[in-house]
């Protein structure tokens, strides 16, 4: 457990294990807490680093932090990358963090030895975008009213989560989550729902990617079977199958042990692939 500075701003870290790195990014609220029972579980076979997301958490808020970009979340995560010496580094993104590690993708291949996309909320491209987006909307507006950003945030994540994955949150992790309200909804949100590559850009990746999606997300009655879609988006722009994790959209918190055991071959098959070198 360490903070270094990076990219102009101080990332807090944790490193365990040895092997081949393995870095993880955090979705909404940043946390580095949501993989600590993955990132436990794998490190004995990698080097696991995960982190609180800039401005969230442990990792302190830039003075005049307003306004955010998602290259700057992909450049963070880059900049540690570099930093720790884990290049090329198989990398794992849930959720916002799946958009940020696209980004990555994108624009740093030389880094990653492999990608895997858990659920990128591309809500554009899914067949019912307005209604994604202002159910969304709604939610935060409500949270706002009746307690303001922490409870706008309980709701968003109790809504994306479950309510039985969000009671089960180690009171510890819960608070710091909640605490994170602010710049989510004032900073993040706009940059990270904005966000979406061409299917030219995804046609053109070299690096090796995964895209998976919560099994419970497959049905169309599922409140988040438009995760699903997304995920089916980015697998077919990258000519890759969409796999099918456990659970819903954080099987990290509701599935855990079933995540690690389906992760292990296909991070295994990954990690022996050749990295991009140019």
């Amino acid at each position: 457990m360490a903070t270094i500075d990076v990219n102009g701003t101080t990332l807090y870290h944790e490193q365990r294990g040895a092997g081949p790195p393995l870095l993880f990014i955090s979705g909404a609220t940043g946390d580095a807490g949501h993989w600590t029972e993955v990132a436990d579980a794998l490190a004995d076979e990698y080097t696991v680093v995960t982190y609180d997301r800039r401005a969230n958490s442990r990792s302190p808020r830039p003075e005049g932090y307003t306004t955010a970009s998602l290259p700057e979340q992909a450049d963070d995560a880059a900049a540690l990358i570099e930093a720790l010496g884990l290049a090329p580094a198989l990398v794992y993104g849930n959720s916002a963090g799946a958009l940020i590690l696209t980004d990555l993708v994108l624009r740093r291949p030389d880094l990653l030895r492999g990608a895997v996309l858990h659920e990128p909320p591309f809500a554009a491209v899914t067949s019912h975008p307005d209604e994604v987006l202002g159910t969304l909307q709604q939610i935060i507006t409500d949270g706002m009213a009746q307690g303001g950003p922490a409870r706008a945030t309980e709701l968003f994540l109790r809504s994306v989560s479950g309510d039985e994955v969000y009671d089960a949150f180690a009171p510890d992790l819960r608070d710091r989550m909640l605490g994170n309200g602010e710049v989510l909804f004032a900073v993040e949100m706009e940059p990270i729902m904005g966000y979406l590559p061409t299917v030219e850009q995804l046609s053109g990746v070299r690096v090796p990617c995964v895209v998976a999606s919560g099994a419970e997300n497959r049905d169309p009655t599922a409140p988040g079977h438009w995760f699903w879609e997304a995920a089916q988006w980015v697998a077919d722009g990258l000519g890759v199958p969409l796999l099918e994790t456990p659970g819903a959209h954080v099987p990290q918190a509701s599935h855990p042990a079933e995540l690690v055991a389906m992760l292990r071959p296909v991070l295994a098959r990954v990690a022996t692939s050749s990295p991009v070198t140019a």
